[in-house]
C-alpha cells in the first residue's frame, strides 16, 4: 500500500507510527465518501506517541503549515474517528513549525528573523493548534517562590462538556512539546 499522506524529505523512512496514521486516514478516505474530498490534500509530517499517564498515550500528527486550514476543516469529523480506531489513545494535531535561534553577534543573518520563527511565538502557536476547536479566553504565568514558572491557560468554557477529559493530555503534550508546565482550566462562571 502506497503511503499518499506522508510527506519527508527524500531517503528518509516513515516511522511505524507514521505509517499505522497513514493507514487509517487512508481506511477513512475509502470509507467515508463525505470526506473523501477534504481528506485527499492532507499530508502529515511527522507522528509522535506521548505518554499522557500511566498506560495512557496521546497521538501527535504534524501537518504542514500551509496545510493547517485545510486539516482544521475536518479536524474533529477526523480526531473522532482516528479515536475509534486507535480505542485507547487521543490524538491531536499540530502543525509543524521551525524555530530560528536568535542571531548572535558573531554570525548576524543577512534578513531579519520572522516573528513567526521566534521562540516564543512558536509555542503559542503549539498551544492555539493544541486547543483547536475551542479559544484561549486567557493566560496567567504564575511564578513561585522556588523560581518555577506554571502556565495557567483559560478555555473557553461553553467547550467544557467536549474537552474536560483532554485537559491532562494538552499538559502532557505540551510539556513534552516544549519543556514547559501548563495547567488548563475552564474560568469560573462570573455573575454582575
Amino acid at each position: 500500500m502506497a503511503t499518499t499522506h506522508i510527506q519527508k524529505r527524500e531517503g528518509v523512512l516513515p516511522t511505524e507510527a507514521e505509517l499505522l496514521v497513514d493507514r487509517a486516514l487512508q481506511d477513512l478516505e475509502a470509507h467515508s465518501p463525505e470526506l473523501k474530498k477534504e481528506l485527499r490534500p492532507i499530508q502529515i509530517t511527522s507522528v509522535k506517541e506521548v505518554e499522557v499517564s500511566a498506560g495512557r498515550k496521546a497521538i501527535v500528527i504534524f501537518v504542514p503549515v500551509p496545510l493547517l486550514k485545510a486539516v482544521h476543516k475536518v479536524q474533529q469529523r477526523v480526531t473522532r474517528e482516528l479515536e475509534k480506531k486507535f480505542s485507547d489513545r487521543q490524538v491531536l494535531f499540530i502543525a509543524q513549525r521551525r524555530i530560528i535561534k536568535k542571531p548572535a553577534r558573531v554570525n548576524r543573518a543577512k534578513q531579519p528573523r520572522p516573528m513567526s520563527r521566534t521562540l516564543a511565538v512558536v509555542h503559542d502557536r503549539i498551544l492555539d493548534d493544541m486547543v483547536y476547536p475551542t479559544e484561549i479566553v486567557g493566560k496567567r504565568t504564575r511564578v513561585k517562590v522556588d523560581g518555577s514558572k506554571t502556565l495557567k491557560v483559560f478555555l473557553d468554557s461553553k467547550d467544557a462538556t467536549s474537552l474536560e477529559y483532554k485537559l491532562d493530555t494538552f499538559s502532557a503534550v505540551y510539556k513534552r512539546l516544549t519543556g514547559k508546565d501548563v495547567v488548563f482550566e475552564f474560568p469560573a462562571e462570573q455573575t454582575f
